[in-house]
């Protein structure tokens, strides 16, 4: 209705994959990448990962355009199969010739084998991509491992693409799972849109639909960020409802107003499509509670009914029923939510970053994340991902978030905040995991036992201009770095300077008072060592 209005030739927002209206942003471009290395290394799996539409199919069909001609693919969209059902699948798709009703599982991976050794003797290539590979069941995932046994001194005869929602790096973490996991040549997860990239995504369908002015205005474009989260699905049913808003309204611009009517119908089916009652378990918390706290009650109550009604517990039979119904350090964690995006907050208020950097909004998660961490370079301090040993991650003394994947399969992501080191011993320490605004202490060895591997820590680059002093003549960074590091030290919060301001002198008096040094309106280079040392052990550390 509204194309001939805005001069469109087709509608620029449909969902349906058209290759004339693909648009790789960054992120789109960079998880190429990582799925053609993989491709190109020796092992015979490669990971995709997203939330739902993220365009993780957009990547996978430019995937397929750049794949050499002498690769044969197979390609299933359906993985809710058995194990048998999978490998006939595979057969259907490669074409392999089978008798449907006496093939066994052996007999479909003798077939399957044969036929990747003859392509390899032909010096063709097979490739197996599978989508929405989360409903991919372990027994079958590790039928697909042993697909890839079959190799040569250089590479694997069948290469394997996995592609679906979050869901699958933690079906992947399981233990059973582990061969598997290790490999994995190239892992991507692939981010919402940020809200500049949404401005050239929207601007670039309209053109290839035949309109070259910018119909939406930029609180348009600021609103359907908010609204989508950077999702492209949900960015084409937002757009699609305001161009029919603003056709109904007579008006050649979408603004503001337009989109957060529209949102009101794409928001809600968003949310019923994509609901998990959690909200409802939020809501009624008080209510379950009172209800475990009965149905406890009423067993307890049922078992000293048996052992007979007239005998009365003594004072050490009570004290062990309490400590038998105590919850443990892991019960504890898996009631709580542990999301990253406020986990990090909470690592990031150790390091007195402003309130405004900070991860506010837990649906957006590492976009935000990695938006926050850009903007903590104006602060002098950076993010890093960890990977390593434990007893390496406790080495640095420092907070960090870290990833828990606890006995029910459930991932939880809690803040790393102090360890009682014992006698230089790891081993019998105490560790205190902060989580929800809760403290929950475990061992060494419950914890190691329940962390995977991966962490995210903030901290402080050394500063490694050559200086002698710092003064009002010196460079806005070099000012900008003492300025936060007097601040940490003072426990006061980060701020940006664009001068050596009062409020700066003030700070380094008042440093130089506490320190017993001598007053003076410059910082020389020995001093600005002391503060990067104090801010290290004193503004974030676990002991």
């Amino acid at each position: 209705m509204y194309k001939a209005f805005f001069g469109l030739k087709e509608i620029p927002f449909s969902i349906a994959p058209n290759p004339e209206y693909l648009y790789m942003s960054e992120r789109h471009k960079e998880a190429l990448a990582h799925l053609l290395f993989g491709l190109n290394e020796t092992g015979g799996f490669v990971l995709l990962t997203g939330e739902v539409g993220t365009g993780k199919t957009t990547v996978s069909r430019c995937l397929l355009a750049l794949i050499p001609d002498n690769t044969q693919i197979a390609f299933i969209l359906n993985p809710t199969l058995t194990e048998w059902e999978l490998l006939a699948t595979v057969c259907d798709e490669f074409k392999i010739g089978y008798d449907a009703d006496k093939a066994s599982i052996k007999t479909l991976t003798d077939a399957i084998k044969l036929f990747l050794q003859q392509q390899h003797e032909l010096n063709n290539k097979c490739l197996l991509i599978i989508d929405e590979a989360q409903h991919l069941r372990a027994e079958v995932l590790e039928q697909l491992r042993l697909l890839t046994n079959l190799e040569t001194n250089t590479q694997k005869l069948l290469q394997v693409i996995l592609i679906g929602q979050p869901e699958l790096q933690a079906l992947l973490k399981r233990q059973e799972l582990r061969q598997l996991a290790q490999r994995i040549t190239a892992r991507y997860h692939l981010l919402p849109l940020t809200e500049s990239q949404i401005a050239y995504y929207i601007n670039h369908r309209m053109k290839v639909a035949g309109c070259d002015c910018a119909v939406f205005t930029k609180a348009a474009i600021a609103a359907i960020y908010q609204v989508s989260k950077g999702i492209p699905r949900v960015i084409n049913l937002l757009c699609d409802r305001s161009l029919m808003g603003a056709y109904a309204a007579n008006k050649l611009k979408v603004d503001k107003p337009i989109v957060l009517a529209a949102a009101k119908e794409v928001v809600d089916f968003e949310q019923v499509k994509t609901a998990t009652g959690l909200t409802w378990l939020k809501r009624d918390y008080a209510y379950i509670a009172a209800i475990v706290v009965l149905v406890t009650a009423f067993f307890t109550f049922q078992q000293l009914s048996n052992h007979g009604v007239a005998a009365q517990p003594n004072e050490q039979s009570t004290s062990q029923m309490i400590e038998q119904v105590k919850p443990t350090a892991v019960d504890k964690l898996a009631s709580l939510q542990g999301t990253l995006p406020e986990q990090f907050s909470n690592l990031a208020n150790l390091w007195q970053l402003p309130t405004d950097v900070l991860v506010t909004d837990k649906n957006q998660g590492a976009a935000q994340i990695s938006n926050a961490c850009q903007s903590f370079a104006k602060f002098e301090l950076a993010c890093q991902n960890w990977q390593g040993s434990f007893e390496q991650l406790l080495s640095l003394n420092i907070p960090a978030v870290i990833e828990l994947y606890l006995p029910n399969q459930s991932i939880r992501y809690a803040v790393l905040s102090a360890a009682n080191k014992n006698a230089g011993d790891w081993q019998a320490s105490q560790l205190t995991l902060t989580i929800d605004n809760q403290s929950i202490e475990l061992s060494f060895a419950e914890l190691k036992n329940m962390w995977r591997g991966q962490a995210l820590y903030i901290w402080q680059p050394p500063f490694i201009d050559q200086v002698d002093v710092i003064s009002a003549d010196s460079e806005l960074k070099q000012i900008q770095w003492l300025d936060s590091q007097l601040n940490a030290l003072l426990n006061k919060p980060r701020r940006l300077t664009e001068s050596f301001d009062e409020v700066l002198v003030n700070n380094l008096k008042a440093m130089q008072i506490n320190s017993g040094l001598a007053i003076k309106s410059k910082a020389d280079i020995s001093l600005q060592t002391l503060i990067q040392q104090n801010t290290l052990n004193r503004v974030a550390r676990i002991y």
